[in-house]
């Protein structure tokens, strides 16, 4: 009987339809249909994905719950694949605050995965949005994880990896953020911990650096929950060169060679108007050759 009522609240969206995620279908290869149970407006929201390993320590928990909270608390929707470990401890944390949450499972929404998570499955249903690209009756299968991690790396502006060993599948959805010109951010570990070893090597690779909720909030300039994301920029009074290159940046990182495309100057050129605008203040480097405006 339960399992016919959740096959009841099972929604489809298409790409063509307003309700699909704006964001989500900028990345090459968007899924051309989602389904979902619960609200699909959470995720017109500002969107951060925490996933890390499944296998943690308290360190690791720990954090993915306080950086759940603090998103949570600020109205901003935390994404994750509802795993047990990292996963679990970041949609904990952002439901302790009523938070918003999203959950991109790799099987059908009637069916749950892990088993163990049937009761998390069910708040993240009630007071978030569970979605999957595959249709009720799918059965979970291993390749269909990383092919899940697109999608919770498409969703959302930022991605945040908490422990992950060297070969984790949580270093496949920072890749896939890099691809689609989200910042990365990894949490620091000691280098003797092998949990540590994924997020310190993406850390080395040019991702930002997990320091405190707080920090990470102005870093990604959403400290507010409706911060816009575009920023007056017509007023800094810069030279033309150096106004045509921060003109083609906003809140959003941007990859270099699309400025180079953008402003038809040289790679040479560009990093060094880059580099100017950084010692300005009005440029940071959100991952390697990514760049966005400072959102202070």
């Amino acid at each position: 009987m339960e399992h016919k009522q959740i096959k009841k609240r099972i929604q489809r969206m298409t790409s063509g339809q307003p309700v699909y995620p704006a964001l989500l279908k900028e990345i090459r290869d968007y899924p051309k249909e989602l389904y979902y149970i619960g609200d699909p407006k959470l995720l017109e929201e500002k969107c951060v994905s925490i996933v890390g390993s499944r296998k943690t320590n308290q360190y690791g928990r720990s954090t993915a719950y306080s950086f759940g909270k603090a998103l949570g608390q600020r109205g901003i929707t935390v994404v994750s694949g509802m795993a047990v470990g990292i996963d679990t401890c970041a949609h904990e944390g952002a439901l302790h605050e009523k938070g918003n949450t999203a959950a991109v499972l790799a099987c059908g929404l009637d069916l749950c995965y892990p088993p163990r998570n049937r009761e998390l499955k069910g708040k993240i249903e009630s007071a978030g949005i569970v979605l999957s690209e595959y249709p009720p009756g799918t059965a979970a299968q291993r390749y269909y994880f990383p092919q899940r991690n697109r999608i919770i790396s498409g969703l959302s502006d930022a991605v945040l990896v908490v422990e992950a060993k060297e070969q984790s599948g949580s270093l496949i959805t920072a890749n896939f953020a890099l691809e689609h010109g989200h910042s990365v951010y990894a949490l620091p570990g000691a280098v003797t911990e092998e949990l540590s070893r994924g997020c310190n090597k993406l850390i080395f690779d040019g991702a930002g650096i997990a320091y405190s909720p707080e920090i990470m909030l102005m870093e990604w300039g959403i400290e507010a929950k409706n911060r816009p994301q575009n920023v007056e920029k017509k007023k800094l009074g810069l030279a033309p060169d150096l106004d045509l290159v921060y003109s083609g940046l906003d809140l959003r990182p941007e990859n270099l060679d699309n400025l180079i495309r953008k402003t038809g100057f040289s790679a040479s050129k560009v990093c060094a108007l880059l580099t100017e605008l950084q010692l300005m203040g009005l440029v940071g480097e959100t991952g390697r050759q990514y760049y966005r405006i400072s959102g202070g």
